[in-house]
């Protein structure tokens, strides 16, 4: 019997579930059976318990908090240093033990050392690059699966277009929007950048604006370390003359005009132009994203434990936002990629600004995070995941992309890098993969970002190889890749 399988806990006849290139494949072939286009999605309804979607950690995530550290931190400063190596291969911290024994990170990690137990590390994260050596296209490839068209020799691409793959988080919150009047995606602090391109991959692309990311951006530039303090959410507030029964009203009023104009509902019905204004109506008078947005409302001793800082306090809104029902959010590293001075993309001054910026902010930030959804009882359905878009040459002082790098830096490196995954099902106190004596490659269980992508999809009970339509309306894998199954519990 022909069998194409559906998603379980999905109603498959939502406008918004996605066909899988498999199922295309098999309904072509029905036709040697005589059964029709119609038949067949008939018979995928009818069969949506019997979906090869499942498995281990499916469905588990609620929401997910992608924690974009941007430049690509150096895995053998971090998470995975080694002993026994040259001199400029071994890093210049000491190493520490963690709660995983035989497990060390660098002094610059203690509070990440004493929670490793509750997150899985993969220290295999791999890929060969295509144009990929330089930022904005690993970025690019990270955020939507998909490796940018137009790449010059340096990395760059040309700005954010239409016709972009959309970012992971704007897929989802098409196919899963939020079950509460919230916003479904939020990126802060600032946009993905490297140089003058700025937020590609950081929109909606050929799903439209409507799937784009709440941005939120405060003002300041990227060494104001208290640019949180003044977050604007204005345009998330009623006016002062306007009530919410009187904004009511005007829904009402506006359904009765709109109910004597057939011919322009049905010109517009595509666009579900009504189901857009409804959750808009609904986010403003619920108030609940402004409440979200209020650090205020937390204590002190809490504020100060993620760190007064930019990312620290970016990373405390973002457990705000999963609890209050967003679906997606980005936090990105507060400091562009090709900058000195907290970035991660250290070609110099490698062991002042680790020890001194990035490092205690992204300890106190991430391990702060990971801890307290814990505590609160969320980690079990909101997926953290934490990585680069690559990571640091195992040699410092060599060039590989064609940078000047001192004998305290060191250049890119997408071959071997290290990502840390926890809550959703992931497993606790697990490693996944290894790298060589060197840092330089992995020896077992190499892991692909896109691969990495998957996961993330299937954490959410999305399958990663739903079909999409872009801007020519060509069918489109979410992305090109499975999920890592052994990540999850």
């Amino acid at each position: 019997m022909l069998v194409i399988p559906g998603q379980p806990g999905k109603d498959l006849c939502d406008k918004t579930l996605g066909v899988t290139r498999r199922d295309i494949l098999r309904v072509g072939g029905s036709a040697v059976m005589g059964s029709t286009l119609a038949q067949m999605l008939g018979l995928k309804a009818s069969q949506a318990n019997e979906s090869s979607a499942g498995g281990a950690g499916w469905n588990k995530a609620k929401s997910v908090i992608l924690v974009y550290l941007q430049g690509g931190p150096s895995h053998l400063d971090l998470w995975d240093p080694k002993e026994n190596v040259p001199d400029n291969v071994k890093s210049v911290f000491a190493n520490i033990p963690t709660k995983i024994p035989g497990v060390n990170y660098t002094e610059l990690l203690p509070n990440l050392a004493q929670i490793n137990d509750k997150f899985t590390m993969v220290r295999s994260v791999s890929y060969t690059p295509v144009g990929l050596f330089n930022h904005t296209a690993a970025i690019y490839q990270l955020h939507t699966g998909y490796t940018a068209d137009k790449v010059s020799p340096s990395g760059q691409l040309e700005p954010p277009s239409p016709k972009d793959f959309p970012n992971f988080g704007s897929n989802i919150i098409r196919m899963k929007p939020p079950e509460v009047p919230m916003l479904p995606f939020v990126m802060m602090p600032r946009p993905l950048q490297e140089s003058n391109v700025v937020n590609k991959s950081g929109t909606a692309g050929f799903l439209g604006r409507a799937y784009d990311p709440y941005y939120l951006f405060p003002s300041g530039d990227d060494m104001d370390m208290n640019k949180m303090e003044r977050i604007n959410v204005d345009d998330l507030k009623l006016r002062k003359e306007v009530s919410v029964p009187r904004l009511n009203r005007r829904a009402r009023l506006r359904n009765l005009i709109n109910a004597g104009l057939p011919d322009v509902d049905k010109a517009v019905g595509k666009y579900d132009l009504n189901e857009y204004y409804a959750s808009a109506l609904n986010l403003i008078s619920s108030g609940r994203a402004r409440d979200a947005f209020d650090l205020t409302k937390e204590s002190e001793v809490t504020r100060n434990q993620y760190g007064r800082n930019t990312f620290g306090q970016s990373c405390l809104l973002a457990r705000r936002l999963v609890e209050a029902g967003t679906r997606v959010v980005e936090v990105v590293w507060p400091k562009v990629a090709n900058s000195d001075n907290h970035s991660w993309d250290v070609h110099v001054g490698l062991s002042g600004r680790m020890k001194n910026q990035s490092g205690p902010m992204l300890d106190a930030g991430l391990s702060s995070l990971i801890a307290d959804l814990d505590d609160r009882g969320l980690l079990d359905e909101t997926l953290v995941v934490a990585l680069g878009e690559f990571g640091r040459s195992p040699q410092r002082g060599v060039s590989t992309s064609g940078n000047g790098n001192s004998d305290d830096g060191r250049d890119h490196w997408p071959y071997c890098y290290t990502a840390v995954m926890a809550g959703a099902g992931v497993k606790r106190g697990y490693v996944h993969g290894q790298s060589d004596q060197t840092a330089s490659a992995p020896v077992k269980d190499p892991v692909h970002p896109t691969e990495l992508l998957a996961s993330v999809y299937h954490s959410i009970g999305i399958d990663p190889q739903s079909i999409v339509h872009n801007h020519l309306n060509q069918p489109r894998e979410l992305v090109k890749a499975h999920p890592v199954s052994s990540l999850f519990a």
